[in-house]
C-alpha cells in the first residue's frame, strides 16, 4: 500500500515508519519542517510538506491509507492551539485524505478521552464508555472531537478507525526522559503512593494495533488497545526508573484533592506569567496520572486480531536497543 504517515519524527513514527516500510509498503512522512528531511529519508520515507496547523488546504499524494499520529501534547497552556492542531487539523488530513484517494484512515486516539472532569476512577472500561469533548484538559477535550470527527467521515470507500492506547511508553519516551531530573529535583510525588492498577501500551504494541487496523476492523469503531499485563502506576514508575539506576523508596506522596489544586494554582500562574512549557504540576497531569486508569482492550483482539505481542520484560530491554 501507499501510505502517508503523520507524526513521523515522533516516539510512535519513529517506530512505525521502518515497520511499514519492511512491511514492503511505499511509506510518505507528513513534515513541517525540511530539516527532519533527512531523518526521514533514513527509515525509508519520501518526505511530503505539508502543515496541519496552517490552515491551507492539504495535497497530498495519491495513497492508499492514511496513519495519523501528530498530535499536540502538553499538560497545560491554552486551548487554541490543541484544537486548531489536534480537532481542525484532522479535519483538513481527512478532507485532503479523502481527495487522494486514500480508503483507509487510522487515527490515533487517546484512551485518556473517557476520563471524566471530577478525577473518577476508572475500571476495565470498554468502548461504550462516553468521551468528554469539553473537557478541562485542552488535550482530551481536542483529541475527543478529533476522534468523533474520524469516525463520522466513515462511509462506503473510505474506512476510518481510531485506535485508542493508554500511556505509550519505549525507547525516549518524554516520561522516561523526564524522570531523572523529577526525582533528582525532589518534584515527583506519587499521588495516594501510587498503588492504583494503570493501564499503558508499549510503542511497538501501538504498531502492531495500526498494522491490524490498516488490514481490517470495521469503520466507524474506536478500539482501545493495551499492554497484555497490568501493573500499578507505582511498579510502572519504579521500572522505568530503575533502567536509569533511580529509585523511588523515597518519593513523596499527596492525596489527589492536594495535587489537583496545587495543579490549578500553578496552571493559573503559568498563564498569567505566560511562562513557556508546562509547570511542574498541572490539572491535566494529575487527572491522567493521578487516578486508577484501566481498559478493555477485549474488542481489538476480536475483531482486528489485535494481540500485544511486546511483553512489559520485552518492552523494557528494548530501551537498551542501539
Amino acid at each position: 500500500m501507499r501510505i502517508l504517515v503523520t507524526g513521523g519524527t515522533g516516539l510512535l513514527g519513529g517506530r512505525l515508519i521502518p515497520r511499514l516500510v519492511d512491511d514492503d509498503h511505499q511509506v510518505f512522512a507528513l513534515t513541517r519542517s525540511t530539516s527532519s528531511h533527512a531523518g526521514l529519508q533514513a527509515m525509508g520515507s519520501t518526505p511530503v510538506d505539508a502543515d496541519l496547523e496552517s490552515g491551507a488546504p492539504l495535497v497530498l499524494p495519491a495513497i492508499d491509507a492514511v496513519v495519523h499520529a501528530a498530535a499536540m501534547f502538553r499538560f497545560s497552556g491554552p486551548r487554541k492551539p490543541f484544537f486548531r492542531t489536534n480537532t481542525d487539523g484532522t479535519a483538513a488530513l481527512l478532507k485532503a485524505a479523502r481527495s487522494a484517494g486514500a480508503q483507509t484512515f487510522v487515527y490515533i486516539s487517546a484512551a485518556g478521552i473517557i476520563m471524566d472532569d471530577g478525577g473518577t476512577p476508572i475500571r476495565n472500561a470498554d468502548e461504550s464508555a462516553p468521551t468528554f469533548p469539553n473537557h478541562f484538559s485542552a488535550y482530551l477535550a481536542s483529541k475527543a472531537r478529533a476522534e468523533r470527527l474520524v469516525l463520522a467521515a466513515n462511509q462506503p470507500g473510505f474506512r476510518t478507525i481510531a485506535l485508542r492506547p493508554p500511556a505509550i511508553w519505549g525507547p525516549g519516551d518524554p516520561f522516561s526522559k523526564a524522570l531523572p531530573d523529577a526525582i533528582g529535583s525532589g518534584r515527583f510525588a506519587f499521588i495516594g503512593r501510587g498503588d492504583y492498577a494503570f493501564s499503558t501500551c508499549h510503542v511497538d504494541n501501538v504498531v502492531e494495533a495500526i498494522r491490524c487496523a490498516l488490514e481490517r476492523g470495521e469503520g466507524g469503531r474506536a478500539f482501545f488497545i493495551k499492554d497484555q499485563e497490568g501493573q500499578t502506576f507505582r511498579a510502572f514508575v519504579a521500572s522505568l526508573a530503575s533502567l536509569q539506576g533511580l529509585s523511588i523508596d523515597k518519593l513523596r506522596s499527596m492525596p489527589y484533592w492536594l495535587a489537583s489544586t496545587l495543579g490549578r494554582l500553578l496552571d493559573a500562574i503559568w498563564a498569567v506569567a505566560r511562562k513557556d512549557g508546562d509547570p511542574p504540576i498541572s490539572r491535566s497531569m494529575i487527572r491522567m496520572i493521578g487516578r486508577a486508569f484501566t481498559i478493555d482492550d477485549t474488542a481489538a483482539r476480536r475483531e482486528l486480531g489485535y494481540v500485544g505481542r511486546t511483553s512489559r520484560a520485552d518492552g523494557l530491554r528494548s530501551y537498551g536497543e542501539p
